[in-house]
């Protein structure tokens, strides 16, 4: 059997995506099992069947990558895609827009090699490069793989704004969560000793949780966590505290990273939250969110967000960021979390979810279903599965690729998408 070919950063790279990849890869790996999975990515990646190849000091990068894609004569290729994965930037400090990124679908796509391309950066309201960009590559590709049905509805509106013919060739498959990292309210105080915590053992939780940096705004959160805190208990005689748990991600935000733990740091001096520092990956992260009653993801810039994806695999309740792109989306999908808008709303809904059990009960239930029914990454495995076969037909047959799609005026196929699951 050909093997497919996953194209992506990889770990111990500390990147969401390479996190999100190596999540992907084993579940494939699990629907695939005939299947050899080889990994193509950049040169800091590591362990089995991975080829660490890319390098973008080099501004024909795409050239070895093609050349090695070939050697393996893969059944797919499926790629990951961020824009700053593939953006080689030159002496003069200017980038060159994933330039490279396309020549190497046209590699891809002369060499009759079924291309599946997975963009996590699909903002409703795009740039102009963005536009440009994403008429390029949906030509290029034979299936693109969009997170959620807002995404490809939006960019309907703005192709036709343009005069521009709307990609036929795309799918909704949703970021995906695990369905074996829940723990029982029994397992919980064990854990608690297991990461040191035990001061929380008979403690109720709030979570901030994940990679810490500028778009991240713990400060939202710790700002009010004091007064929020004197109210909860003014109302169910409860002690409540905040757990801030991850770690910094890019050098960048080390200002931010700096000044959101000062906060944390100063609440806990007066007994009301601690700073727990960890690598966000792998199985600590679950159990750092299996500890929390439920969590505030406060988010500034996000069109799908890995820390979602986990809090929905625990069936925690949480509130988060509206309108913004993917969190309002899924928040709405799945009736899991509360949205705020302002300070007013963040809390009433930390106020909401800390004095009301039964709301967090009926929270976890929908996520739970949601969960099992549309986002675990058994789901969206048999949903790749789908579109690996659409593109391997499609370039064997020499027919593109026509998938049905909603909010449309054209309505391209009376097959509805794989990737359009009920719930």
């Amino acid at each position: 059997m050909q093997p497919i070919v996953m194209i992506s950063s990889w770990p111990p790279r500390k990147c969401g995506i390479g996190t999100f990849t190596e999540e992907a890869v084993e579940f494939i790996r699990k629907h695939e099992p005939e299947r050899q999975v080889h990994i193509l990515s950049h040169i800091d990646g590591e362990g089995e069947n991975v080829h660490p190849i890319i390098d973008l000091k080099n501004p024909r990068w795409y050239e070895p990558v093609a050349e090695r894609i070939v050697e393996i004569n893969p059944y797919i290729v499926h790629i990951q895609h961020e824009y700053g994965l593939y953006n080689y930037i030159d002496t003069e400090g200017f980038g060159d827009y994933n330039a490279g990124f396309l020549q190497l679908l046209r590699c891809l796509k002369e060499r009759g090699i079924p291309a599946v391309i997975e963009p996590h950066t699909v903002h409703g309201r795009l740039r102009e490069e963005e536009e440009n960009f994403i008429r390029e590559m949906t030509s290029l590709a034979t299936v693109v793989l969009f997170k959620a049905s807002y995404q490809r509805w939006r960019l309907a509106w703005t192709f036709s704004s343009k005069g521009w013919a709307m990609p036929k060739n795309i799918m909704i498959v949703p970021h995906g969560a695990r369905p074996d990292r829940r723990y029982s309210p029994e397992q919980v105080p064990d854990l608690k000793r297991e990461l040191g915590l035990e001061r929380f053992v008979d403690k109720r939780v709030v979570g901030l949780v994940g990679w810490i940096q500028d778009n991240k705004r713990w400060d939202i959160v710790t700002g009010i966590w004091e007064e929020m805190q004197s109210r909860i208990k003014a109302a169910i005689g409860e002690d409540w505290y905040l757990l801030a748990a991850g770690d910094i991600r890019d050098p960048h935000h080390q200002d931010d990273y700096e000044r959101y733990v000062a906060d944390v740091k100063l609440l806990s001096g007066k007994g009301l939250a601690h700073f727990f520092q960890f690598v966000p990956r792998g199985d600590i992260y679950y159990k750092v969110m299996a500890i929390c009653d439920f969590i505030v993801l406060p988010s500034l810039d996000e069109t799908q967000s890995g820390t979602l994806a986990r809090v929905i695999a625990l069936n925690k309740p949480y509130v988060t960021t509206a309108p913004l792109e993917g969190l309002t989306s899924q928040t709405v999908e799945s009736e899991g979390g509360l949205l705020f808008t302002d300070q007013r709303t963040l809390k009433r809904a930390i106020m909401r979810l800390a004095t009301d059990e039964g709301q967090r009960f009926l929270l976890g239930g929908n996520l739970y279903r949601y969960l099992m029914k549309v986002v675990s990454w058994d789901v969206v495995a048999e949903q790749y599965k789908s579109a690996y076969r659409m593109a391997d037909a499609a370039v064997r047959d020499g027919e593109p690729v026509h998938i049905y799609a909603e909010f449309t005026e054209d309505s391209y196929s009376p097959v509805q998408s794989p990737g359009a699951a009920a719930f």
